[in-house]
């Protein structure tokens, strides 16, 4: 595989890909546009302005604030960053996901929040949203025989357009549980983190038949039984998943301090 050719090549595209991204930022915007009337929250919120969710978990009205305020700050920075990750999909031949939920739902990431203020006893809202990189996230697939050319060309045109790598957890190389490769990045234009999963078709359909199993697993009413007995079931579905040729060995990008930052 002349991975590294094909990089170069992607590179050289950047400007070409600039063009494309300037369409697709008015699709993406048009989306977004559409996407805070897809999730409403209004059917958790209290009387008082705070949230409720399920397991007990809730947010005062102050700390439900501030994670509506740093949903807006989510969508406002999703509409510079998705053009640029449909871009690096198209030059690698990837196949985007779930584009439509790109945008983290208001009560899943409440939920999110408000999981861990209740594990991590004295730590606030700011803290909490600080650990989140998921609020903007993707999905990009490629078959089995192109996965590790794909995710190569793909991930080293985000960093050479600026994005830098924040987190690469290859679950490639794991014996059991999850499979695939799930990436974090801040985009360079407003410093706001999102996600890239790396998937084949047969690991992304392991991972939505696991989800509700991973949902239950981490809600604060699950026994530790419980809990084991969800795990052993998404060992089992992950167990059927095949590893691409090269994938074990997929490293984060490195990008000379020459390269053109934006």
């Amino acid at each position: 595989m002349r991975i590294t050719g094909k990089v170069s090549r992607a590179v050289t595209a950047l400007a070409l890909s600039a063009i494309v991204g300037l369409g697709l930022a008015n699709a993406a915007q048009a989306t977004s546009a559409q996407d805070s009337t897809v999730h409403p929250s209004a059917r958790s919120a209290t009387e008082d302005g705070g949230w409720q969710g399920e397991g007990g978990l809730s947010l005062s009205p102050a700390d439900n604030a501030r994670v509506d305020a740093y949903l807006e700050q989510a969508k406002k920075a999703e509409r510079s960053i998705s053009p640029q990750v449909r871009a690096a999909a198209a030059l690698s031949d990837a196949e985007v996901i779930g584009f439509d939920r790109r945008l983290k739902s208001p009560d899943s990431l409440k939920r999110k929040v408000a999981t861990s203020m209740k594990e991590n006893p004295g730590q606030n809202v700011g803290e909490a949203l600080a650990r989140i990189s998921d609020s903007v996230r993707y999905t990009l697939q490629w078959p089995d025989h192109r996965y590790s050319v794909g995710v190569t060309i793909a991930a080293h045109t985000l960093a050479a357009w600026g994005n830098d790598s924040s987190k690469w957890t290859n679950r490639w190389t794991t014996a059991k549980g999850y499979k695939g490769l799930n990436t974090g990045w801040r985009a360079p234009r407003s410093g706001h983190p999102f996600e890239i999963q790396f998937h084949t078709p047969t690991s992304k359909w392991a991972q939505e038949e696991t989800h509700k199993l991973y949902e239950e697993q981490r809600l604060p009413t699950t026994t530790p039984e419980r809990a084991k007995e969800l795990q052993e079931q998404q060992d089992a579905i992950f167990a059927m998943v095949p590893v691409p040729p090269g994938a074990d060995r997929l490293t984060a990008p490195r990008v000379p301090a020459t390269a053109s930052r934006r």
